[in-house]
């Protein structure tokens, strides 16, 4: 999954379906659209009874979602290809297994392997307004470790600039003064000398480091935790 970023913060390009799904063609470039998520979520419960965790639908809501919030999609707004093509899910029973195919505009939303950096770069876009926190620097300091393999914090890197953000921020009053996730995790992947496929032990303990470090004792919606925790689960489903 690679995200891209605007020219400036505040300016964020849409996330596109060539960003979270293989896909190619026209459908590659066209932002994720609310009704097009919605789309999904009716075909996988026409099927399913409810929507897939971790599934195709739960990507576009999420992605849809994050679109709408920057301005670059509607609430009604559908997708050419999927509106005029629409979406499907289909299942097929064969002998001790049962293939799943789900589709837009004829092409199967078949995910990419999501690294621990592409999941961070994920939490700058769904967090990126948040304040980083001592919890924060505790995600962040795991995920780098579990994605080079080092417990040695790099200079400069991801985790000792999240440090240093983390106590500017204590002597900061106003929320608007301080640092933020986007300005530590933007562009996570080219910082980390390394990078792996998001692992459910990678989520586990990356979970554990935030939650432990935190005052009420959970992770934060869109943070790095659930963000990786989120890229392991569906690494898991296209196994």
């Amino acid at each position: 999954m690679h995200i891209r970023e605007g020219n400036e913060r505040g300016q964020q390009e849409p996330i596109k379906y060539g960003d979270v799904f293989q896909v190619s063609g026209d459908l590659a470039s066209k932002p994720i659209a609310p009704q097009d998520a919605v789309m999904m979520q009716a075909a996988e419960t026409s099927v399913f009874g409810q929507t897939v965790m971790g599934g195709p639908a739960a990507v576009m809501q999420a992605a849809a979602a994050q679109n709408e919030r920057a301005g670059v999609v509607g609430s009604r707004e559908v997708t050419d290809v999927a509106g005029q093509q629409g979406v499907t899910v289909s299942e097929t029973d064969l002998p001790g297994t049962r293939i799943i195919t789900e589709s837009v505009g004829g092409q199967e939303q078949s995910h990419k392997a999501i690294t621990i950096g592409e999941a961070l770069e994920v939490s700058a876009r769904a967090a990126g307004d948040k304040p980083v926190e001592f919890s924060d620097v505790a995600a962040i300091q795991a995920a780098e470790c579990r994605a080079t393999g080092s417990d040695l914090i790099t200079p400069g890197g991801l985790t000792a600039t999240a440090q240093s953000a983390a106590a500017y921020n204590q002597a900061v009053a106003e929320d608007e003064g301080k640092v933020k996730l986007a300005d530590v995790l933007t562009g996570a992947t080219a910082k980390l000398p390394a990078d792996k496929a998001a692992t459910r032990e990678d989520a586990e303990g990356i979970i554990n480091a935030e939650v432990r470090n935190d005052p009420d004792l959970k992770t934060h919606p869109g943070g790095v935790a659930e963000t990786v925790a989120a890229a392991a689960r569906l690494n898991v489903r296209e196994t």
